[in-house]
């Protein structure tokens, strides 16, 4: 049987998002309902991939070690609730690098594409922000905006994207447009 596959960003999706960046497993706190809603979808056959740009390692305010720490904070509260993410896939590069898996470019999307031989028109990824968005959209993913992080300015400053896109007040109110097949 084939696998279902939903994408999620991290900061502001999962967890609450700082403009100070999240720079140790203390800092990272999920979003009420967020870690909850990853487990529903586990339950409903859904397996879960991260993409997320992290730069402040290249900033220096994090290594990869810390963030290694942040993200097993992240699964060890996730699997205490019986969810799981399949894999956490991240970009580690400032800005100016002009590297090919910041999102909004597709570079960090590609890798999954080609390690788990997805057809992304069928893969709903949920993030809040444009680049979010933007690489959803370039990669064929089915793109969902959710307001908390940056949704409610993302959507606020791209009226342009309310036809093509569905949004939400949280993780929870998508996972259960998806597991209901209203979307």
């Amino acid at each position: 049987m084939k696998k279902s596959y939903v994408i999620l960003d991290r900061d502001g999706v999962i967890n609450y998002d700082s403009a100070h960046y999240i720079k140790s497993p203390e800092e990272w706190q999920p979003i009420p309902g967020s870690l909850e809603a990853i487990a529903k979808l586990n339950r409903g056959g859904f397996c879960v991939l991260i993409a997320t740009n992290q730069s402040g390692v290249a900033r220096g305010f994090y290594d990869h070690d810390v963030l290694k720490k942040i993200h097993e904070k992240l699964t060890a509260e996730l699997e205490s609730l019986g969810g799981s993410i399949e894999e956490i896939f991240y970009c580690p590069h400032h800005p100016e690098d002009n590297c090919n898996c910041r999102k909004p470019k597709p570079g960090m999307l590609q890798k999954i594409q080609a390690k788990y031989q997805l057809d992304f028109k069928d893969v709903f990824y949920i993030g809040d922000s444009i680049v979010d968005m933007q690489v959803a959209i370039t990669m064929n993913c089915k793109p969902i905006l959710v307001l908390t992080g940056n949704g409610k300015k993302t959507l606020e400053n791209h009226p342009d994207l309310i036809p093509s896109i569905h949004y939400f007040a949280d993780l929870s109110e998508a996972v259960d447009a998806i597991l209901s097949k209203k979307i």
